[in-house]
C-alpha cells in the first residue's frame, strides 16, 4: 500500500505539481480512503520520501552489528546503504530529486532527513571515540564529512538523470574521507606551536617537525564541503 500511495502521489505531482495536489487527490487516484493514507504517511511531504524510515532502520541495524576495528570505514559502508536505496529505483529517485529542487518545502524536509542519517553516523562514532572532548568533535566532523561526500557523488548521478554507475562517484568521494580521517588523531596543540588563524578566518597548519599532523580551523558558517576540500588540498600538498 505504501508503494501504491507513493506511485499515485508522484503521478499527480508530475501532472499537477506538488502544491496543487491534495491528499484527497492522492487517495482518489490510489482508490483508497484518507485513513489508509495517514496510516502510512503523516503528511503529504512524507509520501515523497517513502523509503527513508526503512533505510534509516537498516543503517542503524548495520552499525549495531559491525566490529570496532574500522569505525570510519563502517560509517562509509553505512552511507552506501542510502546509495543502494536510491540506485534500486533510478527513475523514481531522479523524479524525486527534480521535485525537491522545485519545491522549497520539500528541500527543507529532505535536509531534516539527511540530518537524521548524520546523527545516526555520529552516534555510532561517539560510541567508538568517546562522547567527551575531541571524541565528540571528531565523531560529528567525520559524520558530516561522510554525508557531504556521499551526497556529492549521489547528486552527480541524479543530475545526470540516473545515467551510469552511481557507486563510482560515491566510492571516490568516500575514499577521500577515509584517506583523511583514518589517520591516527594527533595530539592537541600545545603552547609554542604555530599560531592558528584568528577567529572568523580559516586555514590549515602543520604541526612542528611533522607532516602527519594537520590542524584545520574554520569559521562556524564554513560549508562542510569547503572544509573537506581544504583538508584534501593540504594532505595532497604534504
Amino acid at each position: 500500500m505504501r508503494e501504491v500511495l507513493a506511485q499515485a502521489a508522484f503521478q499527480l505531482f508530475l501532472e499537477r505539481g506538488f502544491e496543487r495536489t491534495t491528499v484527497d487527490d492522492i487517495v482518489a487516484r490510489a482508490g483508497v480512503g484518507r485513513r489508509s493514507f495517514f496510516r502510512y504517511f503523516p503528511s503529504k511531504e512524507d509520501v515523497v520520501f517513502p523509503d527513508h524510515e526503512r533505510c534509516l532502520a537498516e543503517m542503524t541495524e548495520f552499525l549495531a552489528a559491525v566490529d570496532d576495528s574500522d569505525p570510519v570505514g563502517a560509517v562509509c559502508d553505512a552511507a552506501r546503504i542510502v546509495l543502494r536505496m536510491y540506485a534500486a529505483d533510478p527513475e523514481f529517485s531522479v523524479q524525486r530529486y527534480r521535485l525537491t529542487r522545485e519545491v522549497p518545502g520539500l528541500r527543507t524536509y529532505e535536509l531534516s532527513v539527511v540530518r537524521r542519517y548524520e546523527q545516526t553516523l555520529a552516534g555510532h562514532l561517539r560510541g567508538r571515540f568517546g562522547a567527551d572532548g575531541d571524541g565528540e568533535l571528531r565523531a560529528e566532523v567525520i559524520a558530516a564529512s561522510v554525508v557531504a561526500a556521499h551526497n556529492n557523488g549521489l547528486r552527480l548521478w541524479l543530475r545526470s538523470g540516473g545515467a551510469g554507475d552511481p557507486e563510482a562517484a560515491v566510492d571516490h568521494a568516500l575514499d577521500l574521507v577515509r584517506g583523511v580521517w583514518e589517520r591516527p588523531a594527533g595530539p592537541s596543540p600545545a603552547l609554542g606551536e604555530p599560531a592558528l588563524p584568528a577567529a572568523g578566518q580559516s586555514g590549515i597548519t602543520a604541526g612542528p617537525g611533522s607532516s602527519e599532523v594537520i590542524v584545520m580551523v574554520a569559521s562556524k558558517g564554513t560549508p562542510m564541503w569547503r572544509v573537506v576540500q581544504q583538508i584534501e588540498a593540504a594532505v595532497g600538498e604534504g
